[in-house]
């Protein structure tokens, strides 16, 4: 099954949180915060949205961060992604 977002949304798949710090030192499971950098996995059309113009700036493939309490958990063929609006994305990591 594909993902085909709509108007601004934008679907993301969340990379996987390190064990380890740089340094070495194991982090215990609890302590874990989700990490809000994610790969897009697909990017809506844009077009108008709400009355006013919507370019997409973002592209598939691309790694970016995203606000913390932002979009919405799907779960589709055992894969969990993320789907947001493209100005819930804070910056685009190169």
């Amino acid at each position: 099954m594909k993902l085909v977002p709509l108007g601004d949304r934008v679907v993301l798949k969340q990379l996987v949180a390190e064990e380890t710090t740089k340094s070495g030192i194991v982090l215990p499971g609890q302590t874990k915060e989700k990490p809000q950098q994610a790969e897009i996995i697909a990017v809506g059309p844009g077009g108008v949205v709400d009355g006013k113009e919507v370019e997409m700036f973002v592209k598939p493939g691309q790694t970016v961060i995203y606000s913390k309490y932002a979009g919405t958990d799907v779960e589709i063929d055992d894969e969990t992604y993320i789907i947001v609006k493209q100005n819930d994305i804070l910056a685009v990591v190169e």
